[in-house]
Order: structure tokens, then sequence, then C-alpha cells
């Protein structure tokens, strides 16, 4: 079945510094009935105002992926890794047995935008872990780019947990193929653009959820980017 969630459904919050939309229960936003989908537990659409950003903070036992979008994040932790990731670049850091970390707007100038994702691992008190990679625009340039996978295929990055996930910037007027295999769960977000399928239109922060085996297509009405998880059935 598909089911499509429209973006002004979900949580907002705005801490001056923080934009926030909360795809899932986050915080103060609390839904009981979308705690999250398949292991995919939060997706948070953030705006992060100018040398301004999260300070020093702990996690545990969550894989958190940081999508960038627009501009420019630093990230230091607890394991020592200190850098700056831009547009195009994603992170994963495996939080296991506890890793405290910070995210600050690296600009005075520009506010950053990104999609902090948290899926749920596999298995609990992993050793913390963290790795970072660019991804290139004309590598996602109306295809799939492979961002990460349980096995690290191809040189993505590595998850923790049986989820491939997977980006596109798609032209207006291109179309892909979406495929939810037998067993398997599917979540689509999209960070911007207009996109069409089966009829249906989804636009920026609009989200869609398959939870059986489908073949479908998407087609762009205006440059979209786009984010596709392969997830654990959610009947199995």
């Amino acid at each position: 079945m598909l089911n499509i969630r429209p973006s002004n459904a979900r949580g907002y919050a705005n801490h001056g510094w923080l934009e926030s939309f909360h795809s899932f229960s986050f915080s103060s936003y609390y839904d009981p009935d979308n705690m999250g989908f398949s292991v995919l537990r939060v997706i948070n659409d953030d705006k992060i105002a100018p040398a301004t950003g999260f300070g020093m903070h702990g996690h545990q036992d969550m894989e958190i992926i940081t999508y960038m979008l627009a501009g420019e994040l630093r990230h230091t932790d607890s394991m020592g890794n200190g850098s700056v990731i831009r547009a195009g670049d994603v992170q994963r850091m495996t939080a296991g047995t506890g890793v405290r970390h910070s995210e600050m707007n690296a600009s005075e100038q520009t506010a950053a935008h990104l999609l902090q994702i948290w899926i749920e691992p596999a298995v609990l008190n992993l050793p913390p872990g963290y790795e970072e990679k660019n991804i290139s625009l004309a590598s996602k340039l109306n295809r799939w780019a492979l961002i990460a996978s349980s096995d690290a295929w191809d040189g993505s990055l590595k998850v923790h947990q049986d989820v491939t996930l997977c980006a596109t910037v798609l032209e207006a007027g291109h179309s892909l193929p979406l495929e939810v295999s037998a067993g398997r769960s599917a979540y689509m977000h999209v960070a911007r653009g207009e996109i069409e399928i089966d009829g249906q239109r989804l636009g920026t922060g609009d989200a869609l959820k398959a939870d059986a085996a489908t073949q479908l297509e998407m087609h762009a009405r205006q440059e979209s980017e786009v984010l596709w998880f392969d997830l654990p059935g959610i009947h199995t």
C-alpha cells in the first residue's frame, strides 16, 4: 500500500537559531501514530542560522546520517573527529555505546540546511564510528546514487542495519523507476522540487511510504532532489 504524507503534516519547531521540520515524532512534537517507519526513526529538515548550532551533546545506539543540502556545518566529536561538511557531503556517525558531538554552522553569513536522519541499528552497544563522503552532482543527476548500505557496497557509507539509502537530483522532464521488493518497505522524502508518481504530485517535504511490493515511476515536474530508503518489511 502507498501512503503519501504531506509536508504540512510534519512537526515544526522554531527556536530562532534553528528552524526544524520533523517527519516523525521528535522532541516536543509527539504523534503516537507517527513514531517512525520500519527502522527509520528520524528525518529532521533543519535550517541553522549563521554562527550558531548544536553544542556538545550525546547520543547512544543510533545510526545518524547528516545529508547536507546547502551551507556548511562544522562537526566535532568525542572520537577526535573534526571537519566541515558542505552541500553534497554526507556524514554517518554510529553512536553505539555513546558519543558526544557538536554541529555548528561554519558560516557567519549563510544558513546551513541539512537533513538529519536516524536509523535504529540492528545491534546495540556497537563501538562508536564516523565517516563522511562527497556525493557529486554528476553521480546523482538523473540517476540513483548509492549513499549508504549495510555492507558499504561500492564505496557507500556503512550503516549497521539492513537499509539502503539512495538519492537523486532529477531534472525537469526526467523520470526514474521506483521498486519495492517483496518483504520490504520503502520511504521516499522529497528534499526539494516537485515530482509526480502514479498521477499524484509530491512537493518539497512530502513523503511516500510503501509497505508492499510494487513498481512505480517518478517523474520530475521541476528539478527535484529526492531520497529513497529501502527498509526491512514492517510486516516481517
